[in-house]
């Protein structure tokens, strides 16, 4: 039996002035609460009480025992109350980790928007294109644009994620449409290298999976530069349909091998458990959930300030 349960007796007998009394307001029997005062009194080598059948008082020691005890165990109550409020509220400081090429064009408002609802969160954001390790660095949430492996981390999609190959019309020309992805390694590619394979390109079609070896003029870890860089006709380049939405509407990039997926590839919310989970860990990655559910697009949600419906956890 722990010492706080012993305590907790020993001030209920005091309060409730003997041990019939104790017992049943604890919902306990009489020997049972005996036996903590006395494994009490056996632990600190002191008497605190003086027993009669008629009553029982405090000893000297027992006076002074029981006012700070009580003290104590009412600081310890109230820690606990208040340990438990911010586990299971949504508040205090959380550290999140998101990709430095999605950040503000993807996920950035989302955030603006969950801190805008959540005044009592503090968010600590890090835009960082490696795969952190979210134990090691004390990171609560993970945001992650990748395929779905095995880990140790709780994972949960947040949005599907659609990737496209496309290039210019005049490149097309140039080179001839691709009809399957193994042409590609004979193309002048554009590689984002924040894709864990960088220059081994993954696709799913008729035959299966496979991967295709791609080079080209330029690799770089920015999927705005390679978006760039398609427009300015250095060749073709996988992206995040999202990224190029509006080009691919104008006709500016042009989309190839439609018949082709890129595998399963989602936007995670990682964190380490889901025993005990924390109230602003929780809000966080459901607010992302309804957020992308309303704003698909991401970058093309109303800011903060402007008018229009907010999302309501």
């Amino acid at each position: 039996m722990d010492t706080v349960t012993r305590i907790r007796c020993f001030l209920k007998v005091v309060e409730k002035g003997g041990f019939s009394a104790a017992a049943r307001d604890m919902g306990r029997s009489k020997a049972l609460v005996s036996k903590y005062v006395g494994e009490l009194e056996d632990e600190l080598g002191a008497r605190l009480l003086n027993r009669t059948t008629r009553q029982i008082s405090l000893t000297e020691v027992g006076q002074a025992y029981y006012r700070e005890a009580g003290e104590l165990l009412q600081r310890f109550d109230e820690l606990k109350e208040s340990v438990q409020q911010d586990h299971q509220e949504a508040r205090g400081l959380l550290r999140v980790s998101a990709p430095r090429s999605m950040g503000d064009f993807l996920v950035t408002q989302a955030m603006i928007d969950f801190l805008s609802d959540h005044p009592d969160v503090r968010m600590e954001l890090q835009l960082d294109d490696r795969f952190v390790d979210i134990v090691d660095e004390g990171f609560d949430v993970a945001i992650r644009v990748t395929e779905l492996m095995d880990s140790s981390l709780i994972a949960r999609k947040v949005r599907d994620f659609k990737t496209v190959v496309c290039a210019r019309a005049d490149i097309l020309d140039r080179y001839g449409t691709p009809t399957h992805p193994s042409e590609l390694a004979r193309l002048p590619c554009i590689i984002d290298t924040n894709y864990r394979n960088k220059a081994n390109w993954g696709f799913e079609g008729p035959e299966g999976r496979l991967s295709v070896p791609v080079k080209g003029a330029i690799e770089v870890n920015s999927a705005v530069t390679c978006r760039q860089a398609a427009l300015a006709g250095l060749g073709f380049l996988r992206t995040p349909e999202l990224f190029v939405s509006e080009e691919l509407e104008s006709g500016a990039l042009v989309p190839v091998l439609s018949d082709y997926t890129q595998g399963d590839i989602g936007i995670y919310a990682m964190y380490p458990h889901r025993r005990h989970l924390s109230g602003k860990v929780r809000a966080f990655v459901d607010y992302l959930v309804k957020w992308f559910k309303k704003y698909p697009r991401g970058a093309n949600a109303p800011r903060t300030g402007v008018v229009g419906e907010r999302i309501v956890p």
